[in-house]
């Protein structure tokens, strides 16, 4: 097999996985049962997985590192075994012999059906009960395959992750099928766009701007277009290396740890404050002059060895202007899978490299360039001020996970509002830091229209003290639950218009978590379960989080509209289900067990569980209108979806489709 990773991280990745939540829900393997009737009371039971272009599932026979496939079937009086064998019949499986480990893979690809011979013993209530654990995996990662079966001599099957537990079973059979339209993450390709436009920041820096017509001379003087090429090709290889670096350390299945737990978070805001210090030029991050040296002896080498170590000099001498801005993109593509990095390096060096290698080519542009001088260094303040607002974004993501407190929405508006102000008076020259030379206020046009668009941006926030849901910056703020002082809340209660909603009783956690201003309802699944039932309402389910984006946007620009309010209010049973909750304790009446059998004790990990293993969803937002009485899917799931209409007609079509049930009273 031909393998981008080598065993021993593939390897790496298996052992810690269980550590990672899925940055995205991936099964690549899915399963069918039936059961063939043979003559004298036996039949063949047939388990048939479908496997994924591109991954590779092991065998029953597997004994290496790679977890074997098991199969257990729960004993009962409907059945014997026509054999002691442990194993089913299985296809022939492709081997492949790794010499580093000594070690032979034994898997299947594309299709597999696995086959056991049963004596019938009671074919009237016949039911055949069991489990699958195994391992999938493609190149660079393995994940974890589990299921558990149900299926009976017509076969009907009936398959769920969740073993019985004191929460309602879904049936997988009446599900409609859906595909994730959720913009939890940015796209690749944007972020590609992002990266590219810090790579040109990057440029402009007083580190990198000067040595641009001087390594343009030199190579108009030595080796010419054939060497700037190349000199461009080999920025781009370092940053690319570093790219491949961080995807080994920042792969897949990364990304819900750094996006809630407190440790990468907390890191990650210190690194951008560190980053905005140095930028206002207080002191400068930089690499031991060994590195340096080492590297610029080696430019007097002949040929294109010479010309690589030049470029290496060039990143390494930038260091100190670029890191910041390099970093913001590595940062950014923590998480985001195995090719986020890659994508961000690739992005930012082709950036930085283009300058180099265009004017070696068209020269004369050169005299068009701006001289170097003070408003490199304006630049420089300026991403500074940006890094710092970018770090209370860090900060306010575990803030709100863990209930500390800290940030609550007036104060994360407080401090952007003074970071932004103060970025403004530095732009009119009413600040100052070490690098600064003293300019006339008002020097250049754009500078002036810079100043108007921040202070304006600083107006628009204002508002947001008192309540204002400044729907432009929903996604960066925290929810509107955290303001202490809101308007719109004082409006509603002080004239008896909060909610049309009656709770069945008081909502568990409503003294820790809150819905959006103007609804009523409950954070508990079984708690909202219970009251939809006994009120004969659907139920609406919101799989929400505390460091959501879009989940802000969602609340923002949809949930907070009269007009989805009062559908809401009047026609569901309302449930908010916080996935990255770390710290609410379940009562023993809410605590579930997972498909292992261990016990679910926090209101976090049973939400998570229960999306996964009922709606085989776990994208954040994620809306699904649910009949109470079966379980069943009425409307849904919808993500991220910011249309008011469109979203007033799927709660609409859940309406319609629980009429049409005719079990408005149970």
């Amino acid at each position: 097999m031909k393998q981008l990773f080598s065993k021993k991280q593939v390897l790496f990745i298996c052992l810690f996985f269980p550590l990672f939540a899925f940055a995205q829900y991936e099964k690549p393997v899915t399963w069918q049962y039936r059961i063939n009737q043979l003559p004298n009371s036996q039949a063949e039971l047939v388990l048939s997985a479908t496997i994924e272009k591109n991954w590779h599932f092991y065998s029953q026979y597997q004994n290496g590192i790679a977890l074997p496939l098991i199969f257990t079937l729960t004993p009962n009086d409907h059945y014997t075994l026509s054999d002691t064998s442990k194993f089913f019949i299985e296809p022939k499986y492709t081997e492949h012999y790794d010499a580093e480990f000594d070690d032979t893979e034994r898997f299947f690809t594309d299709k597999a059906d696995f086959k056991r011979i049963i004596n019938i013993l009671d074919a009237d209530s016949f039911v055949i009960n069991g489990t699958i654990e195994g391992q999938a995996c493609i190149e660079g990662r393995c994940v974890p395959v589990r299921e558990i079966f149900s299926v009976t001599l017509d076969g009907t099957a009936v398959t769920n992750d969740q073993p019985k537990a004191n929460v309602i079973a879904i049936k997988p059979l009446e599900q409609p099928k859906h595909e994730a339209t959720q913009e939890a993450d940015t796209p690749l390709w944007l972020f590609f766009l992002l990266a590219f436009g810090g790579g040109l920041l990057g440029v402009l820096t007083p580190c990198v701007f000067p040595m641009i017509p001087m390594t343009v001379s030199f190579f108009m003087k030595h080796g010419g277009k054939k060497q700037a090429i190349f000199y461009g090709i080999s920025i781009v290889l370092v940053y690319l290396l570093i790219g491949i670096v961080l995807s080994a350390i920042f792969g897949q299945g990364f990304a819900n740890f750094i996006s809630t737990h407190w440790i990468p978070n907390l890191l990650f805001a210190i690194i951008f404050v560190i980053f905005a210090i140095s930028l206002f030029g207080y002191f400068e991050i930089s690499l031991p002059s060994s590195w340096v040296n080492k590297s610029a002896g080696n430019e007097s080498k002949a040929g294109y060895l010479g010309t690589f170590f030049m470029a290496l000099t060039l990143v390494l001498v930038s260091f100190s202007c670029t890191l910041p801005i390099a970093g913001a993109v590595a940062l950014g593509a923590a998480g985001g899978g195995f090719l986020k990095p890659i994508i961000g390096m690739l992005g930012f060096s082709l950036a930085f490299a283009l300058p180099f290698t265009f004017f070696a080519f068209f020269p004369n542009l050169l005299k068009n360039l701006p001289k170097s001088g003070g408003w490199m260094n304006t630049l420089k303040v300026t991403l500074a001020f940006v890094e710092l607002a970018f770090a209370l974004k860090f900060i306010s993501v575990p803030d709100q996970t863990y209930h500390w407190g800290i940030l609550d929405r007036e104060v994360y508006l407080s401090l952007w509002i003074v970071i932004f102000a103060l970025l403004g008076c530095y732009l009119l020259g009413k600040l100052r830091f070490p690098f600064d030379d003293e300019q006339p206020v008002q020097k250049s046009w754009f500078k002036f229209f810079l100043v108007i668009a921040d202070f304006a941006f600083v107006v628009y926030m204002i508002p947001g003290l008192w309540g204002a849901p400044l729907n432009a910056l929903s996604g960066w703020l925290p929810p509107m639950s955290t303001q202490d002082f809101n308007i719109k809340e004082i409006v509603y209660d002080g004239g008896g218009h909060h909610s049309a909603v009656s709770l069945c009783d008081k909502a568990s956690f409503s003294d820790q978590l809150e819905m959006v201003t103007g609804i009523d309802g409950y954070f508990d699944y079984d708690e909202a379960l219970a009251c939809a039932k006994s009120s004969g309402k659907p139920l609406f389910l919101d799989f929400t989080g505390h460091g959501c984006v879009n989940c802000r946007k969602v609340e923002q620009k949809v949930l907070s509209n009269n007009r989805i309010q009062q559908l809401l209010n009047e026609n569901f049973v309302m449930c908010a289900l916080y996935i990255d909750d770390k710290i609410i304790e379940l009562p023993e009446n809410l605590q579930i067990k997972n498909d292992k059998g261990e016990l679910l004790t926090k209101l976090g990990p049973k939400n998570m569980f229960l999306q996964n293993s009922l709606f085989k969803e776990n994208s954040q937002p994620c809306y699904i209108i649910v009949d109470p009485k079966d379980g069943s899917i009425l409307a849904g799931p919808t993500f991220y979806e910011t249309n008011v209409d469109t979203y007033e007609t799927f709660l609409k079509q859940g309406i319609e489709n629980y009429k049409n049930t005719k079990q408005l009273n149970y």
